[in-house]
């Protein structure tokens, strides 16, 4: 696992009593991006370090900002017809 300042980690869900969690990474302690991760997470604002488990994945901010501006547009005006 890789990541830098900025970028996502997202902790899956383990099963139905554990919701996905996503926190922002503010620092990674080595020039590789290996782990550990100091991390913000989304929820709660809570700052940890992480050491990341197998449920666990990053997503770049790249890839994260176009995930949040994709899922903040509204539907399309012919698609609301055909719906409608």
């Amino acid at each position: 696992m890789h990541a830098q300042a900025g970028d996502w980690l997202v902790v899956e869900g383990r099963d139905i009593t554990h919701h996905a969690r996503r926190g922002q990474i503010l620092s990674v302690s080595s020039a590789e991006g290996t782990p550990p991760y100091w991390v913000r997470w989304k929820d709660d604002g809570h700052e940890a370090l992480v050491v990341p488990g197998p449920d666990t994945h990053v997503v770049s901010a790249a890839d994260q900002a176009m995930a949040d501006a994709s899922a903040e547009k509204p539907f399309s005006t012919k698609a609301a017809s055909q719906h409608g």
